[in-house]
């Protein structure tokens, strides 16, 4: 008999494990892994930064000769093709585990049901689908891009009351308080890479790292909608390109010596269609996906958040509000796009509230 308590236990720890690889694996999925043995845990593992070893080895190597007769607690259900790596089964058949609990399929074609089967087949006792919803949601980045062959979208806005980002004459640091600063950071750590608009760099130099104390994970790439190549080669992202990842999505006809300027400072340039303005963003999430990217937070500003909500391509919204106003004169969060019906708006269901400091931060999903 099994015990369900135990078997929630297991399967929650390895889903901390999971969150842990959050914005470091791609283009692989962050995977949890917990190994007991007659009620003892012997193994944990995460999916290892650049997505291998995958959760499941790493797990296995800690648990050694113990791993023979235990179960197996995996976010993801295990691989069975190879890849860069062997595949997971492989692995757990071959260390003797008996029974194998998975959270969540993998919507993979290489994988989807074959890799439970695999494991059937050897004669391990595999259950399926415990706490799948939780699994899924860290997942979701991974099985967004499977789905449709784009990154996980999240829009971060730090905005006054009335939906402001800065003043009429351009001030706009800081409107909210240390501990928001501070929590969007840890969001944008937990993501692949962050975009802005060339906007935002003409306008603030970003730097666009996780700055926390203490961080020292793979870095963030950076990702620029800059269709013209508008970015000084004296901006911040430019001048530490060739040590953080920098990438530019530009369209055709951009000046080739510029081109050839950016590309020897270690810029990566992305070349996507043109659209009425800048670049067709969703041909450039497409590349985004097709480079690896599972995750994308979008930090701003004004225009590119428009054009993402307009196009029905913001999966999530991290709103950050400081108990301030600004007045109609103030550079809106998200600039005009045209609305014409209430029918057509973007919707989104509130996740939770949270409080920092004087500051508040909602987390939306979007409406199916």
């Amino acid at each position: 008999m099994t015990d369900h308590a135990s078997d929630l236990t297991h399967m929650r720890a390895a889903l901390a494990l999971a969150r842990r690889g959050l914005g470091t694996t791609w283009p692989n999925p962050s995977v949890g892994c917990v190994i007991v043995n007659q009620g003892r845990v012997v193994g944990r593992g995460f999916t290892s930064p650049g997505g291998r070893p995958h959760a499941e080895p790493n797990a296995l190597a800690m648990a050694g000769a113990q791993a023979k007769g235990a179960t197996a607690y995996v976010t993801l259900e295990p691989c069975c093709h190879w890849g860069q790596s062997p595949p997971c089964t492989d692995a757990l058949i071959q260390a003797g585990i008996a029974r194998v609990v998975v959270a969540t399929r993998d919507p993979d074609k290489r994988v989807d049901s074959q890799g439970i089967a695999r494991l059937r087949d050897a004669g391990i006792d595999t259950e399926e689908g415990l706490c799948a919803g939780e699994a899924r949601e860290t997942l979701a980045g991974f099985f967004q891009r499977t789905a449709t062959g784009r990154p996980l979208v999240t829009l971060k806005l730090a905005t006054t009351l009335d939906g402001k980002i800065a003043t009429h004459a351009g001030e706009s640091q800081w409107i909210t308080g240390p501990e928001a600063r501070r929590m969007a950071h840890a969001i944008r750590g937990r993501h692949d890479a962050v975009m802005v608009g060339v906007g935002t760099v003409l306008a603030d130099n970003p730097d666009l790292t996780c700055r926390i104390p203490g961080y020292d994970r793979r870095p963030v790439v950076r990702v620029v909608a800059d269709s013209h190549l508008r970015t000084p080669l004296t901006a911040r992202l430019v001048a530490t390109a060739r040590d953080i990842p920098t990438w530019m999505l530009i369209r055709a006809g951009t000046d080739k010596d510029r081109q050839h300027a950016f590309e020897a400072a270690g810029v990566k340039l992305l070349h996507i269609p043109a659209a009425p303005a800048g670049v067709d963003l969703d041909k450039a999430l497409q590349a985004l996906g097709e480079a690896g990217l599972t995750r994308l937070m979008v930090e701003g500003g004004g225009q590119i958040a428009a054009a993402l909500l307009r196009a029905g391509l913001v999966d999530r919204l991290a709103w950050f509000h400081a108990p301030a106003t600004m007045g109609g004169d103030g550079w809106p969060g998200v600039q005009a796009f045209g609305l014409e019906k209430l029918a057509d708006m973007p919707r989104f269901t509130r996740q939770r509230v949270t409080q920092l400091g004087a500051d508040l931060l909602t987390e939306f999903t979007r409406e199916k």
